[in-house]
């Protein structure tokens, strides 16, 4: 046993440098994320709420009536700027990838920061000179032109997968998701207090939008001054592995990691020119169900800003603040579900029980009358995050390390091109549907979400075609000997692993 199966953590933190770490980044990144996010929405609903907050001798009928028409605003807003926010990183984000895979690693993640520091400063101009909440609209699309969260998350994808070898990726990338996740935490929490600290219509939100700005200054310096593209460690040894117990994840991706197998595998496997093709039918069907499932979640997370300001629930700034935290903490749960499930369950079972966590969830916000009852909604999502993570992983495992920016940018732009027509979409149902039956969108996300298990099921049929529905790992899968045979099926369909990207 060497010093990484007796220390874990020691394994992983040895390999990195300190400056070659991308975490500081995305934290950074996040706060100023999370602090926008909840600062946009508080200043438009300020910016279209002007008179109906300031008239307090309405009837009932009528304040009914000015808030259906301030939701109505506010709805068309977000589909107007989650169309730019969408549509522009079309123009830049793959040639930023295809550039960051031939020259530098950075070039996709320091340019989509400057973005990112832009749009923000944009916010704050707009609070401080009182500008038409139109100007976010350009604001918005400076940052897609410069790549916008396509370009930024497929680089930090890239980096995280090219510093970590295949046999620790997936904690290593599901650890990049926790930080994300324990920062946003972080600025939405304080995002409400923030808005709150400077009175009046003027200045209302000035604190929160600078310290917007600052952490998104922070992390587009540090990007540019102090990060380091760490070096390769995608196919380190073609040797017989050592069973990585990293927090026990050994086997998470076994079925899809040819590396994993010692040469004696491979012999006598010479594949006919037939077999190369079914890693593309798996690839297309980890495409197909990334994008059914991401358009129940952004569906879901664009209405529900609306849902929290609407009755039943008619939050104030700190609840609204509160109601987005909650959000982030589906990334520390799914962490700890991908190491305590990786233990029993195969890859494609962990997705399957991410999708039915978010589609349970869904169905439940579709029917919440109280606060109490939001809250216990969101902790029944609490493992959404493990499949997109988990089908990113995969993926990286079936392609060259070269190819990992083109295709993590292809995997990002296909989730942000349907998450535009799915914002589009469920925000002229929200308002359709918003004085019936207020939780339409949910029910939709939730039926949405159950039918992605669909392809993945399709994808484990194909890598074990003599199986009917894998649920368990067979005891003992933490030998060499289970993992060798476990992967010999990809073996087949794959070829030799000196393979050329899809």
């Amino acid at each position: 046993m060497g010093p990484e199966a007796a220390c874990p953590g020691r394994g992983l933190l040895s390999g990195l440098q300190v400056r070659t770490w991308i975490e500081p980044v995305v934290a950074s990144t996040q706060v100023a994320a999370s602090l926008y996010e909840a600062g946009l929405l508080l200043v438009v609903k300020a910016s279209f709420g002007a008179g109906a907050s300031s008239n307090h001798s309405t009837s009932p009928s009528l304040r009914d009536a000015l808030e259906d028409q301030q939701q109505r605003a506010i709805s068309n807003f977000y589909i107007v700027y989650n169309l730019v926010v969408g549509l522009t990183p079309l123009l830049s984000a793959y040639g930023l990838g295809w550039l960051s895979d031939r020259y530098h690693r950075k070039i996709s993640i320091c340019v989509s920061l400057l973005g990112f520091l832009l749009s923000r400063l944009g916010l704050l101009l707009k609070v401080l000179l009182d500008w038409p909440v139109e100007v976010l609209y350009g604001a918005a699309a400076l940052n897609g032109l410069c790549g916008g969260f396509s370009a930024f998350w497929s680089g930090v994808m890239a980096l995280g997968s090219l510093g970590s070898p295949e046999g620790r990726r997936s904690v290593r990338l599901i650890l990049i998701d926790l930080i994300l996740g324990l920062a946003g935490f972080c600025g939405s929490m304080a995002s409400g207090h923030l808005f709150k600290q400077m009175p009046g219509h003027s200045g209302q939100g000035l604190v929160l939008t600078a310290c917007s700005v600052s952490w998104a200054a922070f992390a587009f310096f540090y990007s540019l001054l102090v990060l380091k593209v760490p070096e390769s460690m995608a196919r380190p040894s073609r040797a017989l592995p050592v069973v990585d117990t990293v927090s026990g994840t050994v086997g998470t991706y076994r079925a899809l990691d040819p590396d994993q197998l010692d040469k004696q595998s491979v012999v006598g496997h010479a594949p006919s020119p037939g077999k190369a093709q079914p890693p593309r039918t798996i690839i297309a069907l980890l495409f197909v169900g990334a994008v059914i499932y991401d358009l129940a979640v952004v569906g879901t997370v664009d209405v529900m800003p609306l849902f929290m300001l609407r009755e039943p629930l008619s939050w104030n700034q700190v609840q609204v603040g509160y109601g987005m935290a909650a959000g982030y903490t589906v990334f520390i749960t799914s962490f700890l579900g991908v190491l305590v499930f990786s233990r029993c369950f195969q890859d494609t079972t962990m997705i399957m029980i991410g999708m039915v966590s978010f589609g349970s969830g869904a169905l439940l916000l579709a029917f919440v009358k109280e606060t109490y009852m939001f809250y216990i909604a969101r902790a029944v999502m609490l493992f959404a995050l493990i499949p997109i993570t988990t089908i990113r992983s995969a993926m990286s495992k079936l392609i060259k390390g070269s190819s990992y920016g083109k295709v993590f940018v292809i995997l990002q732009l296909s989730l942000t091109l349907t998450g535009v027509v799915t914002s589009t979409v469920y925000n002229k149902i929200y308002q359709l549907t918003m004085e019936k039956f207020v939780g339409t969108c949910f029910a939709l996300s939730s039926f949405l979400s159950f039918l992605a298990i669909i392809p993945i099921g399709w994808r484990d049929r194909i890598l074990n075609p003599s199986t009917s529905w894998p649920i368990n790992k067979p005891h003992g899968c933490n030998t060499v000997t289970s993992r060798r045979h476990e992967g010999a099926d990809i073996r087949e369909l794959r070829g030799p692993a000196t393979v050329g990207p899809l």
